[in-house]
């Protein structure tokens, strides 16, 4: 049974939405622009969660960082364009957020004008005490996004939980001092969140209520 927390800490594409098919689009359409049409789809799912940049770099090499701030701005108009028209709320996250007690906070790749957009459009924003993305601060594993949120909800590491899918997600919870969920529903490979030995794994959203069920 996972106990109650103070403060619950969330990453947003593949933890609340099933935002894959617009992110993975939006890539899409920077990548066949620049004749990389080949990247498997499965590559470009890997780097969700983590800043677009990464990808960049590494599909792009020697490009000037001029050259990457350009296409990482092609990438988020093409994500503008998509308008969220295929992304979805993973089943039980409404609920979820409606019944969950304590502070809850953001901690996600995506900038803070994205993260409030896409809350606001599929009716959470209103659960959130605090909303943010990276901004320019260091993306996960770096626990600089989860150090930012406990100062802000005012809250110790010992009373919050990271709720994440992706491996960096964990780790940067566990930098911070916080605990950390896994969730196997998302987009992270199970066997890497597993070997991180996140304090709690569940397998949808309404197990992270205080009387759902867990598995270590």
């Amino acid at each position: 049974m996972i106990p109650p927390f103070k403060a619950y800490l969330f990453d947003v594409d593949g933890t609340l939405l099933d935002s894959a098919p617009d992110i993975v689009g939006a890539a899409r359409d920077v990548l066949v622009a620049m004749g990389r049409s080949e990247v498997p789809e499965a590559l470009i799912r890997s780097y969700i969660g983590r800043p677009i940049v990464e990808m960049l770099v590494e599909l792009f090499p020697g490009r000037s960082p001029e050259e990457i701030d350009r296409l990482r701005e092609a990438y988020r108009e093409a994500y503008w364009r998509r308008a969220h028209r295929e992304t979805r709320l993973f089943e039980g996250v409404a609920e979820l957020l409606a019944r969950l007690p304590g502070k809850k906070a953001t901690v996600t790749a995506k900038s803070t004008r994205g993260t409030r957009e896409v809350l606001e459009r599929f009716g959470l924003i209103q659960y959130f005490d605090f909303v943010q993305g990276m901004d320019g601060m260091p993306g996960k594993p770096d626990p600089a996004l989860v150090l930012r949120a406990l100062e802000v909800l005012k809250v110790e590491p010992g009373d919050a939980l990271l709720v994440g899918d992706v491996p960096v997600d964990i780790l940067a919870g566990q930098r911070a001092g916080v605990r950390t969920c896994a969730v196997l529903y998302g987009y992270g490979n199970p066997e890497e969140l597993l070997a991180l030995r996140p304090d709690y794994v569940i397998h949808s959203p309404l197990q992270l209520l205080p009387q759902g069920d867990f598995e270590i």
